[in-house]
């Protein structure tokens, strides 16, 4: 029998994690200069967490991972998104009442919907988000879509679009909503199935289809600015201009709603223009939430914003654009151990070596001194430990430059020193280098 990843997951393997940590440090320093902390919540919420009355998005209705356990009538969901879990936790944990509001979260973690997979869309796929919860400002709006961009320009991401819509408050959306099912009555017959629940449930989510997007009638589709009341458009016009005067480039997308039902006021993408994206070139997307708080209990008037990127969807976009992120670092020290009878003598060595901060590694499969360097060539060792009967008897450590090609016996006593000098040495001649 032969076992297999099911379909729409991958494995991170070794030589890929070092990029993983790599975005995620930057993703973390980005953070801590924003004075967001993160928070961790579960990997599955009852299901009410997510499955909100009279949901329209695919999302809720399709591609859930929903389960109960045997003798159990509680419904359980794992997580398709973090900001229900981080909203549901802001609220259970009374962080509302936070007298430095707002409260800055951010979450890194595995999420899982069930959605044919492709390039960029797996089922299990990781997720790194953030939320500001707890007020309401044009200028937290523009400092989360600040966060963002600064993020990916700092990646070295060139190809990109910021695209940006309000959908006003709720009176505006009332009336939008109304406009856009008289326009579609119509229309109704045309639309497909998906499109005909969400004329019911949310006419907004019919402008996001990707089955009726080329169909003659969403090409006079009323647009949300002529909706807008006084106030929702004095807000986003705030944000507009606040986004200008930090000089971050956008457009504003009349049809871009979002996927997900809670969104109101700003909602953004940042998309990637690169052609070896395919189809799924939005590379981070948000919005403000005005309902979600008071939905899990929260203050009625508290409001919430934030967004999200797909973190194997960044990597495509980094590689696409030729970035490459970290990579598997060289050893310090390879220990070889040349005599049998010296094992525990070098292996003492290699510990000591890692107590002071030192990448190493030592042949354990009892390899020949020629596959030992082979091992030590193939890792990319600064240095390599020549260890026998005569350094163990001698207290002595023969230690070769592997990039310099010298060699020298040192007495035991003297190991950390001498590599922590010769590793300073190395690393200004690197320096000088690079200035060169």
């Amino acid at each position: 029998m032969s076992y297999q990843i099911p379909r729409g997951c991958q494995d991170i393997l070794p030589e890929q994690s070092y990029a993983w940590q790599s975005l995620e440090r930057t993703l973390r320093e980005f953070c801590y200069l924003y004075n967001y902390d993160e928070i961790r919540t579960p990997i599955f919420e009852h299901t009410n967490v997510f499955k909100r009355e009279n949901d329209s998005s695919d999302m809720v209705n399709k591609e859930m991972y929903t389960f109960k356990l045997e003798n159990s009538k509680t419904s359980l969901t794992i997580r398709p998104e973090g900001t229900a879990g981080v909203v549901r936790s802001f609220v259970e944990n009374k962080m509302y009442a936070n007298p430095d509001l707002p409260v800055k979260l951010y979450y890194m973690g595995p999420m899982a919907r069930h959605e044919r997979p492709q390039k960029g869309r797996l089922r299990i796929f990781n997720q790194f988000g953030v939320e500001c919860l707890g007020n309401k400002s044009p200028y937290t709006d523009v400092e989360t879509i600040a966060l963002a961009f600064s993020i990916l320009k700092a990646l070295g991401l060139q190809d990109l679009k910021v695209c940006l819509n309000t959908l006003g408050d709720d009176d505006s959306r009332a009336n939008y909503r109304q406009a856009l099912k008289d326009y579609f009555a119509p229309y109704k017959e045309e639309l497909c199935s998906d499109c005909k629940r969400r004329y019911e449930q949310n006419p907004l989510r019919i402008l996001d289809c990707k089955v009726d997007k080329d169909k003659e009638c969403m090409k006079h589709v009323p647009k949300m600015k002529d909706y807008l009341n006084e106030e929702s458009k004095s807000y986003f016009d705030t944000v507009c201009a606040l986004l200008d005067e930090l000089e971050i480039p956008y457009e504003i997308d009349d049809q871009l709603v979002r996927g997900l039902d809670y969104y109101t006021h700003t909602v953004f993408e940042i998309v990637s223009l690169n052609k070896e994206m395919g189809a799924q070139s939005t590379v981070l997307a948000g919005g403000r939430y005005d309902g979600l708080i008071p939905y899990f209990g929260g203050p009625e008037a508290m409001s919430g914003i934030g967004w999200a990127l797909g973190m194997e969807r960044l990597l495509i976009a980094l590689e696409a654009e030729g970035i490459e992120l970290g990579q598997k670092p060289d050893l310090d020290v390879f220990v070889m151990c040349l005599d049998e009878e010296a094992r525990t003598y070098a292996f003492k060595a290699l510990t000591e070596l890692r107590a002071y901060g030192y990448r190493c590694e030592m042949d354990m499969l009892g390899r020949g001194f020629k596959g030992q360097f082979k091992a030590a060539d193939r890792n990319h060792a600064q240095f390599a430990l020549l260890l026998g009967n005569n350094e163990a008897q001698d207290q002595t450590i023969t230690i070769k430059n592997l990039k310099e090609k010298t060699q020298e016996t040192i007495a035991r006593e003297a190991l950390i020193g001498y590599v922590d000098a010769h590793m300073e040495e190395e690393h200004e001649h690197h320096h000088q280098e690079e200035e060169e």
